[in-house]
């Protein structure tokens, strides 16, 4: 890809005093005329290329441009090729990892064992869900329509969305677009989408901002919860809400106080305990987990 190749021509040209267009050429495997667009690419962006003719002569950024040729520090280096390597575990190209070799040129600490940032993004859905990125992924770049079936709590229905950013949030994998449906840009799960298609419709790119992905916006109810553990739960409290959402009490037991966001789920995530938590408060919530407990017994009851 282009913009992989100037990002790497621009790596060099940041760890070098001066390089040859031969030389570029081939270590990108391309023409020297291609190094020649390129060059000029990197100049019209703002980068202030020089190149000189003769023995000495090559391509280096200008003498006073110093600020900017130390613009990834060692440290920074890392932090971006651990997000690279972040990505392609969750795609089955091998794309980033020649882009990381690009960036990593004259400097092999960062591709040794001197890492010390792993990301992995990839889940048990890795192989439904890397055909879907790559897909999506393609559809932003050529701007094509993207129909689907979406399942949401709501409701099952039929989609089509001009789609504008691909989101890793929440553990979980998003596409952020506009809806024909509801005429507005929405937020949809990648797991929830089936029968994922790109449309022949092109599309002309609207103004848009990018999701308010906070807590607030997306969970706006809170609830204010009271409940008593088993000390045997201290772990996944302290993993799911951190080390100050509960008090021990005397007897061992773990008051649990704390918001939550959505009233179904409170519930659910109470029966993952079994007998070891006891909701407290809100009352009313106590009664609705009576009752669907209830109705759970009934089920396992039936011989």
């Amino acid at each position: 890809m282009k913009i992989d190749r100037l990002i790497g021509i621009l790596s060099l040209l940041l760890q070098r005093e001066i390089v040859t267009a031969p030389y570029l050429a081939q270590h990108f495997e391309v023409s020297r005329r291609t190094i020649n667009r390129d060059i000029e690419d990197l100049c019209k962006a703002g980068i202030p290329i020089v190149t000189r003719q003769g023995v000495r002569g090559g391509i280096s950024i200008m003498e006073n441009y110093k600020i900017d040729r130390a613009l990834l520090t060692n440290s920074e280096m890392q932090d971006i090729l651990a997000g690279l390597r972040g990505l392609d575990s969750i795609n089955k190209t091998n794309r980033y990892v020649q882009l990381m070799e690009k960036l990593s040129v004259g400097a092999s600490d960062f591709m040794t064992g001197d890492q010390s940032v792993l990301i992995d993004l990839s889940s048990w859905h890795k192989s439904m869900l890397a055909p879907k990125i790559e897909l999506i992924r393609n559809a932003i770049e050529m701007n094509k329509e993207l129909e689907f079936r979406y399942y949401s709590p709501r409701e099952e229905s039929d989609r089509c969305i001009e789609a504008y950013y691909l989101i890793f949030h929440w553990s979980s994998w998003y596409v952020w677009g506009w809806c024909r449906k509801r005429e507005d840009f929405r937020l949809f799960k990648l797991n929830r989408m089936d029968n994922l298609r790109m449309s022949e419709n092109t599309f002309k790119k609207r103004l848009v901002s990018l999701p308010d992905m906070s807590n607030e916006r997306i969970f706006p109810d809170k609830i204010k919860v009271k409940a008593l553990f088993d000390k045997s739960c201290k772990w996944r409290l302290i993993e799911e809400f951190g080390i100050d959402c509960f008090e021990e009490l005397a007897d061992g037991k773990l008051l649990f106080q704390a918001d939550y966001t959505d009233k179904e789920n409170l519930i659910m995530w109470m029966l993952t305990f079994r007998e070891k938590a006891e909701l407290l408060e809100p009352k009313t919530l106590r009664k609705e987990m009576y009752e669907a407990l209830s109705d759970t017994l009934k089920i396992y009851a039936q011989k």
